[in-house]
């Protein structure tokens, strides 16, 4: 997937998705769909960019992934997992100017991290966009799963 076209996808979907109120499964299914992402229900597909909806602490968590690792397809983990680590560092390093410089950035203010982050997150930044949280962060489920920068609207 290409970086720009990446961001620029979510970016799309985000600005759609942060005037959606109440924020429901079928509500973010529709506007994924209304843009042109292929899927239904919780998993859709833009031009190489993921796009997921599931439930989160009793609400509704919508992400995007920005750029994936695959752990070594022999083993089915990875030889340098730190090394995979950094690769995804530098990846959100490179998305946050990004986003930063969107449409979207004027309706982002700074927010705190959480206890949860340091257990979910290698790194990440988190803001509230009209009163939910967006972060973007490098994620990695478990260690046969990919390394992966994410866009998260929870």
């Amino acid at each position: 997937m290409s970086e720009t076209r990446a961001i620029s996808a979510a970016v799309r979907m985000l600005e759609a998705i942060r005037q959606l109120t109440p924020l429901t499964r079928e509500g973010v299914a529709a506007l994924f769909a209304a843009q042109g992402w292929d899927g239904s229900g919780a998993s859709w597909d833009k031009d190489g960019t993921g796009g997921w909806v599931h439930p989160y602490n009793g609400g509704v968590r919508v992400e995007f992934t920005l750029w994936m690792r695959e752990p070594d397809e022999d083993t089915g983990y990875f030889d340098d997992v730190e090394a995979a680590y950094a690769a995804g560092e530098r990846a959100l390093a490179a998305f946050l100017p990004r986003l930063e410089s969107s449409a979207l950035a004027r309706h982002l203010r700074p927010a705190g991290s959480t206890e949860e982050d340091a257990d979910e997150f290698v790194a990440h930044k988190r803001w509230s966009l009209g009163g939910r949280t967006l972060v973007a962060g490098v994620v990695q489920e478990d260690t046969d799963l990919p390394v992966r920068v994410v866009l998260a609207l929870e």
